[in-house]
């Protein structure tokens, strides 16, 4: 057995496995920042009469969506049929979800309407975003069950 440290190939080994899934999450999340950025713009475009500039419908979207993402991807059965493999589930779960669901930002906008005092706004937004987000992941699991 070649353990890190004793011989140097276990260490050799782990930094070509690391770099080898690295990569796939690397592209995953680049494809996932570049979707969040393409619907944001396009989301706020279309809800420019609805108060977006107050409601972050955009970072909303994204959210939900990536919670249903995950849910469907890790709650396909190991006895399904549609089998993925471990970088598969790498690129679209932590690479793609990643770069497309933003928790930095959803805590950024929950802090402007906190800091502008609204209160209201700021409750509504994080308990939709939560449910939502709780929702769809249930979802993402219930469909491919």
């Amino acid at each position: 057995m070649n353990t890190p440290g004793r011989d140097g190939y276990g260490v050799f080994n782990f930094i070509q496995l690391m770099i080898r899934y690295g990569l796939v999450v690397f592209l995953g999340s680049g494809l996932g920042g570049l979707c969040r950025w393409i619907v944001s713009m396009w989301i706020s475009r279309l809800t420019a009469g609805w108060g977006s500039s107050v409601f972050p419908w955009g970072t909303l979207v994204v959210n939900v969506t990536g919670c249903f993402i995950i849910g469907a991807l890790y709650g396909i059965p190991d006895n399904a049929a549609m089998q993925l493999d471990e970088k598969t589930k790498l690129l679209i779960g932590a690479g793609f979800c990643g770069g497309l669901t933003t928790f930095s930002t959803f805590t950024h906008e929950n802090y402007l309407l906190f800091q502008s005092e609204r209160f209201p706004l700021l409750a509504l937004y994080a308990a939709v975003s939560l449910l939502l987000g709780f929702a769809a992941a249930w979802a993402g699991h219930s469909i491919v069950r």
